[in-house]
């Protein structure tokens, strides 16, 4: 389980007091006032993005006792924060001056059907004002712990 304050996670295959602590983070920011089903939403295009832009965080293949082989997520917890529309402008805003890879969404994609016209709706944003409705970041531990310095986890 992870665990927030310490970036660990305890190893059930091992003693109950080992913990495995990360040199780097993941942290989603998504919006506190979207509908449920768009918070899911955006947390799992997020993650994804996430898998894709850092691909050295994705773990092994899952495999269950019988053998059958199951597909790969992040070998690492993600941190879920909550936000408003500023709150995601100041975590971008330091996010970006801190060189930490970062995956956005904006209000504009829920609008769109594919990904070409996500891309399109999110190039079409005012750089300095976007309409963020999530963010994911990673990075090393303590930048990432910067960025979204103030915020609480999503409830």
């Amino acid at each position: 389980m992870p665990d927030a304050q310490h970036d660990t996670i305890h190893d059930a295959a091992s003693a109950p007091t080992s913990a495995v602590r990360f040199d780097s983070k993941v942290a989603l920011v998504i919006r506190s006032d979207l509908a449920v089903w768009q918070k899911l939403n955006v947390a799992a295009f997020l993650a994804t993005g996430i898998a894709a832009a850092v691909p050295e965080a994705v773990g092994e293949p899952y495999v269950d006792a019988a053998g059958r082989a199951y597909g790969r997520m992040l070998g690492q917890p993600v941190m879920i924060f909550a936000a408003d529309r500023a709150g995601l402008q100041s975590v971008q805003r330091e996010a970006a001056a801190r060189g930490l890879t970062m995956v956005p969404y904006v209000a504009a994609m829920f609008a769109t059907g594919h990904d070409a016209a996500n891309r399109a709706v999110f190039a079409a944003e005012n750089p300095e004002d976007a309409d963020w409705v999530g963010l994911a970041l990673h990075g090393p531990r303590k930048a990432v712990d910067k960025a979204v310095k103030g915020l609480a986890l999503h409830g």
